[in-house]
């Protein structure tokens, strides 16, 4: 039987203390929400993996959730880090509905480079003490303790202020809060806590606690020339191209003939001029007049089936001179202010030097033969494509030394042909390589496809790109458009709006009608901050090969199209030019991100505005390029900067005159003058 008692002899059992709290490990939080939680930043790109985009000088919106648990005020600031680590912060404001706890600011990165951002999340005594102190005082409750927390927390902002050496805001914070005196009447202490003074230091200077940084995010902060630029294209063979009467034929154009059309380009405002193509053209399975199977030996062929026995992407075609002859016409494009974009297609003519000494680049068939371009029905004989998996680190090396090539000629531009059929990682490598070595270098993909490609393009570091703006003509779909342009995908996605291209003759403007080409050139220029015009538009080019069709008759692509650029008529260079000149005078024209739609009832008048700080233009124009229309027309003031009521002094940059609007004015447009530029000053 047991024994329950304790033994006499045992010794006192002694309870060993516990471990304190404070000799225990230290917490380590939770990854995630930190104190002040801050989430949804944007603009972020793939999570981070990818800069977003801005230019020198450019203004950019930055939002993010901030909250925090119970009832206390919270704050944000975005942070810019400049690559040479200077700290610039941004203020963010709270916006409604204030319950979705939605902050937004705009930041400005000054400098070009790699810079960072992040939004500082953090809890703000002032705001908090401000909204207990207004409810207490209008009840006349706690008054002495009231007064004493509104000292202690002006005080602190004050000690900010001298520390910041800002003399004059400590002053004005230190007479703040020497007037928050319990014995004052309550309604004379509401009074000195609202004064404008004090929210404006307070707003610099008041404290922060528990600042809550984001991680930093990529900001990639180009030239103004990535944003905003004007294009001219023209093909150099058809420039200059001669008519051999006793062979009864064309001969090309060269370099040394195609000056005077730089001198041209120049004089209509443009800032770069791009180049198809200018490799030599391979003669198996070449195309003939709009592209036929039967070339004729007079004809050029394709500049896109680049590659023959004189050489591949890094010659020159002979017939238009000698890579001497280029680097002149280079030079000769800086001396008049432009800049050369010259054409980068990865692919090649069975002619092509690679199809012998890299035939592992191609992809050959069960057949034997190497696959041609083709989208079933249509085939494309006279080109074939790369295949990026068979020799992955060769493909890519190449290209990069045919960049780096052309770079070393002076060319500061690529339009890339096609990228959308080309692997993504594969031009996020070279976008990244290039930008090393050459961060002015500029591209701009050629790519009509599915939006998910051309989102991708733009998020691996294409800096513009062609967009669906040929195809957006009714009211409708250009607001409906413009909208997601500048507001969903600007911090990755930067449009150019050419008006036509040698692949796409709109049927917008197959009519010929010179009102409904005036039409779409006063929109793509004033729309979108960079714009594009292949040569020919001016002079109103309009045949179409087949009913139905978007291809030009007698297509350049496959001929020469020399043109009498001095007696054709009609000739819009003079709009043209004039536009160009708008462009640059009104730097509310050099961004796409503050665009705004105003109501017009006539669905075929629209109105829209764009500003930068005082500078205004607004924009009246007919979508009717036969007909006359009249329409009223409704401003919001409020996206102008301006009070409702405000009295509007508009001047038409285009034709001229003057008036005098309100919120509700009239229009009257015609084809023969189809729409309004107004810079706009408030009276």
């Amino acid at each position: 039987m047991s024994n329950l008692n304790p033994s006499p002899k045992a010794a006192p059992v002694t309870q060993q203390p516990k471990a304190s709290a404070a000799a225990a490990q230290p917490i380590t939080p939770v990854a995630g929400f930190g104190r002040i939680p801050v989430t949804n930043v944007s603009p972020v790109v793939e999570g981070g993996n990818y800069p977003a985009k801005a230019v020198a000088g450019e203004w950019f919106p930055v939002r993010a959730n901030v909250f925090r648990e119970g009832h206390d005020a919270v704050n944000a600031t975005i942070v810019l880090t400049a690559p040479d680590g200077r700290r610039v912060d941004f203020s963010m404001v709270q916006q409604e509905p204030v319950g979705l706890d939605i902050w937004e600011g705009w930041a400005c990165a000054d400098v070009e480079g790699d810079w960072t951002f992040r939004v500082e999340g953090w809890s703000d005594p002032w705001h908090t003490t401000h909204h207990n102190a207004s409810a207490k005082l209008q009840a006349g409750m706690d008054v002495e303790l009231v007064c004493l927390e509104l000292d202690d927390v002006i005080q602190r902002a004050a000690a900010n202020a001298q520390q910041a050496g800002d003399e004059v805001q400590a002053t004005v914070l230190k007479a703040s809060a020497a007037l928050m005196l319990p014995e004052r009447p309550p309604h004379e202490l509401l009074e000195a806590l609202n004064a404008s003074a004090l929210s404006r230091a307070m707003t610099i200077y008041g404290p922060r606690e528990l600042v809550t940084p984001t991680r930093e995010y990529g900001l990639r902060v180009d030239r103004r020339l990535a944003l905003f630029s004007s294009w001219y294209e023209f093909f150099p063979r058809s420039q200059g191209a001669w008519w051999d009467e006793e062979k009864q034929c064309w001969h090309s154009g060269t370099f040394n003939s195609s000056h005077e059309r730089l001198e041209a380009a120049a004089q209509m405002g443009f800032d770069i001029v791009y180049l198809p193509p200018i490799h030599p053209i391979g003669n198996a399975f070449r195309k003939g007049r709009n592209n036929s199977l039967t070339p004729s030996e007079h004809d050029p062929g394709s500049p896109w089936a680049i590659g023959s026995a004189e050489g591949g992407h890094d010659a020159v075609h002979p017939d238009l001179g000698t890579i001497e002859d280029f680097d002149a016409f280079v030079a000769k494009a800086k001396s008049l202010g432009l800049e050369i974009a010259l054409d980068f297609a990865l692919q090649a003519s069975p002619d092509h030097p690679w199809v012998t000494e890299h035939p592992e680049w191609f992809t050959t068939r069960l057949d034997g033969t190497i696959a041609y371009a083709e989208n079933p029905p249509k085939k494309y004989q006279d080109i074939y494509p790369i295949n990026f998996d068979n020799d992955r680190d060769g493909i890519y090396r190449e290209s990069l030394r045919l960049l780096q090539f052309w770079i070393g000629h002076g060319v500061t531009v690529f339009r890339v042909d096609n990228p959308h059929t080309k692997p993504i990682d594969f031009w996020a490598w070279i976008m990244s390589e290039v930008h090393k070595t050459n961060p002015e270098v500029i591209f701009l993909a050629e790519a009509f496809t599915k939006p998910e490609m051309m989102h991708a393009l733009g998020k691996v570091g294409f800096h513009q790109s062609y967009t669906y703006y040929t195809w957006r003509n009714t009211k409708w779909e250009l607001e409906t458009y413009l909208t997601e342009l500048s507001r969903e995908s600007a911090h990755m996605y930067r449009p150019n709006f050419f008006v036509t291209t040698p692949d796409i003759n709109p049927a917008f403007l197959q009519s010929g009608n010179p009102a409904a080409f005036s039409i779409r050139a006063i929109l793509a220029a004033t729309l979108s901050p960079s714009w594009g015009v292949y040569s020919g538009f001016e002079l109103c080019e309009h045949e179409v090969f087949r009913p139905g069709g978007e291809e030009y008759l007698n297509s350049e692509k496959y001929e020469y199209r020399p043109r009498d650029w001095k007696n054709h008529q009609p000739n819009l260079s003079m709009l043209i030019g004039r536009l160009n000149e708008i462009r640059k005078e009104h730097t509310a024209l050099h961004q796409l991100r503050k665009i705004d739609f105003h109501h017009a009832p006539h669905d075929q008048v629209i109105v829209f505005s764009k500003t930068d700080g005082e500078d205004r233009v607004l924009v009246v124009c007919s979508l009717n390029p036969w007909d006359a229309v009249s329409s009223e027309v409704y401003l919001d003031m409020s996206k102008l900067g301006l009070d409702q009521h405000a009295v509007l002094e508009v001047h038409d940059e285009l034709g001229g005159g003057t008036w005098t609007w309100g919120a509700r004015s009239f229009v009257s447009l015609h084809p023969g003058n189809p729409a309004h530029i107004f810079r706009v000053t408030a009276k």
